[in-house]
C-alpha cells in the first residue's frame, strides 16, 4: 500500500475522539441493513462536518466502513 504522510498531523483532542466515535456509530447504524441510501450519506456527511472541520481519521473511517464495502459488494447503494 502507498504510504500517506500527514506532516501537519496533531494528536486527536478529546473532542476529536468524541466526534470520531459519533461518526462511527452513525455509519454503523446507517449500514446495519447492508445498504446505504442517499439519506444515510447525508447523515454521515452531517456527522463529519458537524464540528466545522474534517479529520483525516474521519475520511479514513468513511472509506473503510462505506466506500471499501461498496466496492467489494458487501454493501449496496440504495438510490
Amino acid at each position: 500500500p502507498m504510504l500517506i504522510e500527514h506532516p501537519n498531523h496533531t494528536e486527536l483532542t478529546a473532542a476529536d475522539l468524541q466526534s470520531l466515535n459519533k461518526l462511527k456509530s452513525v455509519i454503523d447504524s446507517a449500514i446495519a441493513d447492508g445498504k446505504v441510501s442517499k439519506q444515510d450519506m447525508e447523515l454521515i456527511n452531517h456527522a463529519i462536518y458537524a464540528d466545522g472541520k474534517v479529520l483525516v481519521e474521519e475520511m479514513t473511517l468513511l472509506r473503510q466502513l462505506v466506500r471499501d464495502q461498496l466496492d467489494s459488494g458487501l454493501l449496496a447503494y440504495e438510490y
